[in-house]
């Protein structure tokens, strides 16, 4: 029997052939045909590179243009925050992307963004949950694509001149072809290749990519632009030859950073250089919103600069209304998703490149030289994430198990350091005497646990991250993601 249709963290996901099917993606698409009933203003859909992608994208338009919406379906593999802002520049009632984002190549997804181009909130992922479940057992309307488009019920547009002049408003994309920078783009075979290439052609910066092509499979690699899935990017940085390296998931909403001599930034690293940039160089004012699992270089960065930080559990769902709310400078997680005022409350992994790229012209120094000018400011930190894996089958009842198991305990002192505060609202994390923290937190879109620490040296994370894998009861899983 298949899994319940649910939505994570970020959307619905599951494995392509197995719970991922055209019967059950025409069922969530039924369900936003009814979430929408009676809204003129049409739906956008879009794809990335997956398998078969944009065969899921088709089922997705025929279902709501039989219903009565209009779709625009975008003409090519294009990224996620590509697919929203489209929805928000045309003033849609929503979009849906066929992604499924950083997961392994067996999986795909439905992401739903509602009309001002964030996140669904918890209510809505709950009401199209329930709608999923009403098509499975009721039926779906659905028309031939083909004749959807002879019908004018649904269109195809081509996103990209909107898009990348968007990204011109946020980032000096003039002075950047003009700077000479040599740039390694690495999209990892994902939706996001040809982008940084297009954004900064005709001038005298150079752009290089790697894993270009579609490639369904992503190489045998997983899509997340991390360290150690992008071996070839970290060697070319490490050999020579280019300023820094700008990476992306599959659907390029995250990003990803290579210093001029191979050195992976970590996520937190380049949150709080992106806050350091827009604070200090750019003189920008507002708060910054991060996630729990984001780093308190961004706290130090808010005294320093005289801005509110606040902090919210894991995802954009999160994070991006309380950046409507305030009028936000800045959001961020760990993940390396990193969204701007003025533009869509959502991660938006190309202008998060291109917006470092242009910070590394505006100090007139390496991109190494930057990271050590915000530990002159911030002082010492270190971070690094455990991803204990486990069998789709077993996630559940290991999730149950620790869950239970850190409810029960409540540490006076973690690895020699008091316990000085507490959260559990998501995952079970840790606030210590020195300054650092412990974290552990199941995966809402994988079969994992991610545990997290930070503290002012590599060594002291690693005997924070074993501390706490022995509090949960796990094995060590192997190397630890993240740096100095």
């Amino acid at each position: 029997m298949a899994a319940p249709i649910t939505f994570g963290t970020d959307g619905w996901r599951a494995v392509i052939a197995d719970d991922f099917t055209y019967e059950r993606v025409r069922a969530v698409a039924q369900a936003v045909a009814w979430h929408l009933e009676g809204d003129a203003r049409g739906i956008v859909v879009g794809h990335d590179t997956r398998f078969s992608a944009e065969l899921f994208a088709r089922e997705v338009a025929r279902v709501l243009a039989a219903n009565g919406h209009h779709v625009l379906v975008l003409d090519r593999p294009v990224p996620t925050p590509t697919i929203t802002w489209t929805a928000v520049e045309r003033g849609c009632a929503g979009a849906v992307a066929v992604t499924a984002s950083h997961n392994p190549a067996e999986f795909n997804g439905l992401k739903f963004k509602p009309d001002y181009g964030g996140s669904a909130p918890p209510e809505v992922t709950a009401a199209l949950e329930r709608l999923s479940a009403r098509a499975l057992h009721e039926g779906v309307r659905a028309i031939p694509f083909d004749q959807a488009l002879v019908t004018g019920g649904a269109e195809l547009v081509d996103p990209l001149p909107s898009y990348l002049a968007q990204v011109g408003r946020l980032v000096d994309l003039e002075r950047l072809r003009g700077a000479g920078l040599r740039i390694l783009h690495e999209p990892m075979y994902g939706a996001g290749t040809g982008l940084i290439s297009r954004a900064l052609a005709g001038g005298a910066t150079q752009v290089t990519e790697i894993h270009a092509e579609r490639n369904p499979g992503f190489g045998g690699l997983h899509p997340e632009p991390i360290g150690h899935y992008m071996p070839e990017a970290m060697a070319l940085m490490a050999a020579g030859g280019h300023d820094l390296c700008i990476a992306n998931d599959g659907d390029a909403d995250r990003v990803g950073v290579i210093d001029e001599t191979g050195r992976f930034i970590t996520q937190l690293e380049v949150m709080s250089l992106l806050a350091m940039y827009l604070l200090e160089k750019r003189g920008e004012r507002g708060e910054l919103v991060r996630s729990l699992t984001s780093s308190v270089m961004l706290d130090r960065l808010g005294e320093r600069f005289g801005v509110p930080v606040f902090e919210t559990p894991v995802g954009f769902k999160y994070v991006g209304p309380r950046m409507m709310e305030t009028g936000a400078l800045l959001g961020g997680e760990e993940s390396g998703g990193f969204a701007f005022r003025g533009h869509i409350p959502e991660r938006d992994g190309i202008l998060a490149g291109l917006t470092i790229a242009a910070m590394v012209v505006d100090y007139g120094r390496p991109l190494s030289g930057v990271l050590g000018h915000l530990f002159e400011l911030v002082g010492p930190h270190s971070y690094a994430r455990h991803d204990v894996r486990f069998g789709r089958d077993e996630y559940a009842e290991r999730r149950r198990e620790v869950e239970e198991r850190m409810r029960g305990r409540r540490p006076a002192e973690i690895a020699g350091q008091p316990v000085t505060g507490t959260r559990d609202d998501d995952g079970f994390k840790f606030l210590l005497g020195d300054g650092s923290w412990v974290l552990v937190r199941m995966s809402g879109t994988e079969p994992l646990m991610r545990v997290y620490a930070e503290a002012a040296s590599p060594e002291r994370v690693e005997v924070l991250l074993r501390a706490i894998e022995e509090m949960v009861g796990v094995a060590p899983p192997g190397p630890a993601e993240g740096g100095r």
